[in-house]
């Protein structure tokens, strides 16, 4: 079995990515208390990721994961991008930049709201070697919120190809079958087995 720490204390995060990784011989350990949080200081999210997986892996002395999404939203030339997390402001709570985006998007019709979720997921070995995987969930974006489930932007994401169903209507299981995370995840299994 392939043990990691992760690198994130985003429970609803941490709780999905297991949940990919459930049926795969891989380990998640959760990251120890005393390992400082990263500033995400990079300007793309292969840069963020890996930034985060290597200071855990440096703080620890273990193999570990870290990954980072983002929103980009067509209309918005790609925003809010790398910038998703904190996109109403620093300290901003997730809904507040919801509504943002909902806001900039309310006079651009249904037929120009493309956009997609890019996750890169970055692995960092105590040996200095590290390396990355991405995957991405092309949909659309809302005009308001749909379902209860989900975290984040998912209850104004609509998955191309589910008759306008948001990732906030999707049981667990829909949703890490096709999700950008998912994706990224499975990604890294099989990278994982080709090293």
């Amino acid at each position: 079995m392939s043990t990691f720490v992760l690198a994130t204390t985003n429970a609803h995060k941490a709780a999905e990515m297991r949940s990919v990784l459930v049926d795969y011989d891989v380990q998640l350990l959760p990251r120890p208390a005393g390992v400082p949080d990263v500033d995400e200081t990079e300007g793309t999210l292969e840069g963020n990721a890996l930034m985060k997986a290597q200071a855990v892996t440096n703080a620890t002395g273990e193999a570990a994961i870290a990954d980072d999404t983002g929103l980009f939203v067509d209309a918005l030339g790609g925003s809010p991008g790398v910038y998703s997390a904190r996109y109403a402001g620093e300290g901003a709570a997730f809904e507040e930049n919801v509504q943002k985006v909902l806001r900039e998007l309310s006079d651009v019709d249904d037929a120009h709201r493309t956009a997609r979720f890019r996750t890169v997921v970055a692995v960092s070995f105590p040996d200095g070697t590290s390396w990355w995987v991405e995957g991405v969930l092309e949909g659309e974006i809302l005009r308001d919120h749909k379902g209860e489930g989900g975290f984040g932007y998912d209850p104004i994401f609509a998955p191309r190809g589910l008759g306008g169903r948001s990732l906030g209507e999707l049981s667990v299981e829909e949703k890490n079958a096709q999700s950008h995370r998912g994706n990224a995840l499975r990604a890294f299994v099989a990278a994982l087995e080709r090293t």
